[in-house]
């Protein structure tokens, strides 16, 4: 039986009031808090081993820290079901979610230019082809994947919503063709929680050939996630999500499409042979995509992070939060506030975007903020989701490991005055 009391007692930013209330951190959509095990290997990797990953020959570089770097890898590849096996990594190093995508884009758009050779043609994109994403996407899988079209002339589609936000599938012949070429589709909506079914949507997307993209930032931290059962050709997320550091993230890909992709950025570490006189011979993934210093000490603590939340275990985390999306979905039941995603607490984690009549986002934010309660208010880099709910903006509870059913029910009574303090009851 796991204790997620004590759990929550592992993360010291917790122990703390704000404006002379506990606070209550319901904002893990955005980013998550850190436990110590976590805070701690960052801190001792610089203590006792910090040195350039794979360069030099001296004890800290070529043996502790280069081993340590790739542990990590190797925990975060287990964490969401890849290969790490040397020669056979499928997990590449990368700034966050956000640069793994623009990695991916940029790479795509070299081979559109014929960078890569034969291997790297079924990336390249021409005029008449066809990138499909979903309305439910956050702007760091829509804006590189809308750049990309522009700058190759492909046609940019998308899968429209249901009435509660989850991405239809009841049309996906339509929107994906034999045209289509990439479909980059959300794992889970980082407004409206739903989780979607994306099953349907890889099956018509290696039907017609086309390269298959998840953005996995709402999904490798909260549900339990196997990318090789899942069928996906590349994925992208963020360690900052899943309990780890800022500043880095992590592009999983099937090994061959690895070994196929033309590079996206230069430098030092990635290159083979260097030559003034002509083109330059590339090394072998995932090195070919980590050019220059990586973030080691976070890697590394990345790499506790995961095995931190294996040890729990996704199954028991999954359980835990579904506990907390009911009472936050509790929301739903106030007079005047509407929730942005499915009422129902199925498909779906402890995600709960809403609205509240006749109240600004940012003035219910700061309501909210009074009572100790952290929330997030704004579009949340999902413009085109608050349009199909006739919005702009919306303030966004979500939760994580080291929430309990009292904080949920904390955020659920505070809201309950929000319309009476403003006046628009």
């Amino acid at each position: 039986m796991v204790d997620f009391k004590e759990i929550r007692g592992e993360f010291p930013i917790l122990n703390q009031e704000i404006h002379g209330h506990p606070l209550v951190y319901l904002d893990s959509a955005a980013t998550s808090q850190k436990p110590n095990a976590v805070i701690d290997a960052e801190a001792n990797f610089y203590r006792t081993i910090n040195a350039g990953v794979h360069r030099g020959a001296h004890e800290l570089a070529a043996a502790r820290s280069t081993m340590a770097f790739e542990e990590a890898r190797a925990k975060v590849a287990k964490l969401v079901g890849a290969n790490a096996a040397e020669g056979e990594e499928e997990i590449v190093v990368t700034g966050g979610a956000t640069a793994g995508l623009n990695l991916l884009a940029t790479a795509f758009g070299n081979a559109s230019l014929g960078r890569g050779g034969e291997a790297a043609k079924r990336f390249a994109l021409k005029p008449g082809d066809e990138i499909v994403v979903s309305r439910a996407e956050h702007h760091s899988v829509l804006l590189p994947f809308q750049e990309l079209a522009y700058r190759t002339g492909a046609t940019f589609k998308w899968i429209d919503l249901t009435e509660d936000g989850r991405v239809r599938t009841d049309n996906l012949d339509e929107v994906i063709t034999e045209r289509t070429k990439v479909v980059a589709v959300t794992h889970v909506g980082n407004t409206t929680g739903a989780i979607t079914n994306i099953a349907p949507i890889i099956k018509r997307a290696h039907e017609v050939g086309s390269i298959f993209i998840l953005d996995a930032c709402q999904s490798v931290p909260h549900l339990k996630v196997d990318f090789h059962a899942l069928d996906v050709d590349f994925a992208a997320w963020s360690a900052h999500k899943m309990y780890g550091p800022t500043g880095v993230g992590f592009l999983y890909g099937k090994r061959e499409l690895l070994e196929a992709l033309p590079p996206a950025n230069f430098g030092g570490s990635m290159v083979e042979l260097a030559y003034m006189d002509h083109e330059a011979q590339y090394m072998a993934p995932p090195a070919r995509f980590e050019a220059g210093t990586q973030p080691v000490a976070q890697v590394v603590a990345a790499g506790v992070a995961a095995e931190w939340m294996m040890n729990i275990g996704l199954e028991n985390i999954e359980a835990h939060e579904k506990t907390i999306a009911a009472e936050l979905l509790k929301l739903g039941d106030i007079d005047g506030i509407r929730i942005l995603g499915p009422r129902e607490n199925v498909d779906r984690i402890g995600t709960v975007a809403f609205d509240v009549a006749g109240v600004h986002p940012h003035d219910v934010g700061q309501f909210i903020d009074a009572q100790g309660i952290a929330i997030r208010v704004g579009h949340h880099c999902a413009q085109p989701v608050h349009r199909h709910f006739g919005l702009y903006a919306s303030n966004r509870a979500s939760s994580g490991v080291y929430n309990s059913v009292e904080d949920a029910q904390a955020l659920v009574e505070a809201a309950k005055g929000i319309r009476k303090f403003f006046g628009v009851e």
